[in-house]
């Protein structure tokens, strides 16, 4: 019997194959002039590691990135706690962070501009504007769908508020709160990204918009390729102990 690991391994492989064939039809059939085949951009972005910037670029948006989303993470994890654990506060605020999730974060952007200029804190901040309100809502969420007994258990112990977090609705929560942690973290790589492809001198998102302005197609296929590979690769961890956390329920 195929063990499950292995069954998703090829399961990886044959997409990533099917995905390669349609990108190579598609190059043959809208030329270069549109689109590099996946020999071409394979072989510009390992050029592009050989160059002195590249490394300066990809640290940058790494680095805003994985700032953003540990605040996020932080932040999402607090408020939803408390959103969920304090049901009147929840009720009052619930709607407004939903009325913020559903305003186009693009409108936003020149706000975060004006408070924090052409830096580093710019493409943070609009990265967690993306990443934590999900995680907010899905933590918010688990916390409700606790179980009765579990919290009454813990009033019983006179747990404190922070015990009962970490003893009980932590544990009882993770599940939902684990899907709310995967869907922030692809919103706040793409906040990140986009941030830096409005208003930023460094970073992937500056390549993109500068090869879209060169119109260098091998430079946009090779930056996209490298995000999307790593996007693809940390979501498919992610939904795999997503899954697992599940089927423990």
């Amino acid at each position: 019997m195929t063990s499950e690991p292995s069954h998703g391994v090829r399961n990886a492989v044959i997409v990533t194959a099917g995905l390669l064939a349609v990108w190579e039809l598609l190059y043959l059939w809208v030329g270069d002039s549109a689109l590099a085949s996946p020999l071409v951009t394979l072989r510009y972005l390992v050029h592009l590691f050989t160059t002195d910037t590249f490394g300066m670029h990809l640290w940058d948006t790494l680095r805003a990135f994985l700032i953003a989303f540990a605040l996020s993470v932080v932040i999402g994890l607090a408020a939803g706690f408390w959103l969920g654990f304090h049901r009147l506060s929840g009720d009052i605020l619930e709607p407004m962070v939903i009325a913020v999730y559903s305003i186009p974060k693009v409108t936003l952007y020149p706000i975060l501009l004006l408070a924090f200029g052409l830096t580093l804190s710019a493409k943070v901040a609009f990265g967690v504007l993306h990443g934590v309100i999900p995680i907010i809502l899905f933590t918010q969420a688990a916390v409700r769908n606790t179980r009765p007994i579990l919290l009454k258990t813990g009033r019983v112990l006179k747990l404190t508020p922070l015990q009962m977090v970490t003893s009980i609705l932590f544990p009882a929560a993770l599940p939902e709160i684990f899907t709310g942690l995967r869907i922030g973290f692809a919103l706040t790589l793409i906040g990140s990204l986009l941030a830096e492809m409005f208003a930023s001198q460094r970073g992937l998102g500056y390549l993109l918009m500068t090869g879209i302005g060169l119109h260098n197609v091998e430079l946009i296929m090779a930056v996209t390729l490298l995000v999307v590979v790593f996007a693809a690769a940390v979501s498919t961890i992610l939904l795999q102990i997503d899954y697992r956390l599940h089927r423990r329920i």
